[in-house]
């Protein structure tokens, strides 16, 4: 009997929405040659990650790997399947392998951190196979709300794994390919081993919209509009914003879109030919000419993202144009759980301005690029699969896409971040469990979540922050009284006298009182000046704020 081993391992999408990377194996326990599917981020919010650029995996365990690591390939190219593949490629430092529209978009992230773009290694769908150590991969076309998206399948000596990617069951998606269910077919008809599939919609109870029943719908809306009309999606869905873009044009008006990362899908969809007869765009600053009841603007920001172009407009202006009453605003997109409170401030700022705000409670306006319940079935049916193994979704999502396998006979187990499993037998197993984590881009850094960084923020932010300095001569007596700096603090407390003057007493009170032992030892002095400066603050104002001390010593 073989001792070698097929596992998968997912570092990020398991248990959550985004920040994909999924890690397949094949070899002798602790031997296997790697290979990662996607790389990619989630995004912060000021409550959790307050400050933090992005976050992406910890590929900690990969890393000191990487000598197993044959290469990495993409699946599609929204953020939370590349996003981050630039940004750690440093530790990493194999070939990228993705299809011509996702290398496109690759490359140019490439060459914004400074690695060389021929990295990344264009190939071409099945039935072209490329080789891996033991791995044989090829990308299977597959629909979803951006052009090129594909399934991954995946060979090696313990059998064909089918991994989905993102997708939906959309036989006419205006851009990109259409889903195939005879190609689907056609590689599942000699076994499949596993099938890795995506969870996002397993709740929707029905089967899943194209995106070719929109444009009548939107076009109806914006040629019923009066004023300005500006509409927001995902920059990656390239099929939606030629819809928007189409409908605008049918209306009657010119396009302008706003947003770097939309601008750039677009580019990348004309240059490697995924995107035709796209509507003329105006520059904002040509759009200036136009009348406002002929303009129509397509933006960033459907998430309700604080530096992207729908929040900008919110604020006011945004590349000299702006909203004003009698305008219309339309949210083509869902809003992803945890994004909610984001998109209803934006909705309130506009309807503040008089702006008319249409969002997807009707279902005119959006559908989903992800499978729901009956089309991840019907998925099922065609790939016929030994076992299931639910991926990209939240715990509740995988749970429930794994209840929906096993009712249909297909063993299957719920594997979330850090649980690595051994797909050899006829049954998925736990091998063993992976420490996993998110490293934040942080400014120009990456930064640890347990490195303390962003706790330290967060605490600031919720109780304030003192500086207390104190100054001790040679003899290590006080020189003076220490003073006070305050930052995120009322300047008042319960005495209504001046928090920093009475802070400073009770400081300058301890020094006094201080013995000898405590005034030579910065590290005791520095402990108790942090114990009265918060001791203060609580009697004062019933916080207990973030202390730094800075002592001096005159030698």
């Amino acid at each position: 009997m073989s001792s070698e081993r097929l596992i998968y391992l997912p570092l990020g999408g398991a248990g959550e929405i985004g920040m994909n990377a999924y890690v397949y194996g094949y070899g002798e326990p602790g031997k296997e040659r790697l290979i990662l599917v996607d790389l990619g981020v989630a995004f912060p919010d000021m409550d959790t990650t307050p400050g933090v650029d992005l976050i992406m995996p910890d590929i900690s365990w990969l890393a000191a790997r990487v000598d197993q690591l044959e290469g990495i390939f993409i699946t599609h190219a929204p953020e939370d399947h590349i996003g981050a593949v630039a940004h750690l490629y440093t530790r990493l430092n194999v070939p990228v392998y993705a299809r011509a529209f996702t290398a496109n978009i690759a490359r140019r992230k490439m060459e914004e951190q400074g690695h060389d773009p021929d990295r990344v290694v264009t190939i071409s769908p099945w039935p072209e196979v490329t080789k891996l150590g033991p791995f044989s991969v090829s990308a299977v076309p597959i629909s979803h709300s951006i052009p090129e998206s594909g399934g991954l399948v995946i060979d090696s000596p313990a059998g064909r794994v089918v991994h989905t990617g993102d997708f939906k069951l959309d036989e006419n998606p205006i851009v990109g390919e259409a889903f195939d269910p005879e190609l689907w077919a056609e590689i599942s008809k000699d076994g499949v081993k596993a099938l890795v599939c995506d969870s996002t919609n397993v709740f929707s109870p029905h089967a899943g919209r194209s995106e070719s029943e929109l444009g009548d719908n939107i076009t109806k809306l914006i040629s019923e509009a009066t004023g300005m009309v500006a509409a927001t999606t995902f920059a990656s869905n390239v099929a939606r914003v030629k819809t928007l873009a189409e409908a605008g044009d049918r209306a009657g008006r010119s396009i302008v879109l706003l947003g770097r990362a939309m601008r750039r899908m677009i580019e990348a969809s004309i240059e490697t030919g995924v995107l035709t007869d796209f509507p003329k765009v105006l520059q904002p600053e040509e759009a200036s000419e136009i009348p406002r009841e002929n303009l129509m603007l397509i933006t960033t920001g459907s998430q309700g993202e604080r530096r992207a172009a729908t929040a900008q407009l919110a604020r006011g202006k945004f590349r000299g144009m702006e909203l004003k009453e009698g305008d219309l605003f339309l949210f083509s997109s869902k809003t992803i759980p945890g994004n909610e409170k984001g998109v209803i401030w934006i909705i309130n700022q506009f309807s503040e301005k008089g702006v008319d705000v249409v969002d997807d409670s009707s279902g005119l306006y959006h559908v989903s690029g992800h499978a729901n319940g009956p089309d991840l079935e019907r998925m099922h049916d065609i790939v016929k699969p030994k076992m299931l193994i639910p991926m990209h979704g939240e715990h509740r999502h995988l749970r429930r896409h794994a209840r929906l396998g096993a009712d249909k006979g297909l063993a299957s187990i719920v594997a979330v971040n850090g649980m690595m499993l051994d797909l050899t037998g006829d049954a998925p197993s736990i091998a063993e469990y992976i420490d996993t984590g998110r490293t934040y881009l942080d400014g120009s850094v990456k930064v640890g979540a347990m490195d303390g960084i962003v706790r330290d923020r967060i605490r600031m932010a919720l109780n304030g922050h003192i500086v207390v300095t104190a100054i001790l001569d040679e003899d290590d007596e006080p020189l003076g009284e220490p003073w006070v700096d305050l930052k995120g603090l009322a300047e008042t407390g319960m005495s209504n006298a001046s928090l920093v003057e009475v802070m400073e007493e009770d400081l300058n009170q301890f020094l006094m009182r201080a013995g000898k032992k405590t005034l030579k030892d910065d590290d005791k002095l520095e402990q108790e000046l942090k114990r009265v400066a918060r001791q203060s603050a609580q009697a004062e104002i019933g916080k207990k704020p973030e202390v730094t001390v800075v002592v001096s010593r005159m030698r």
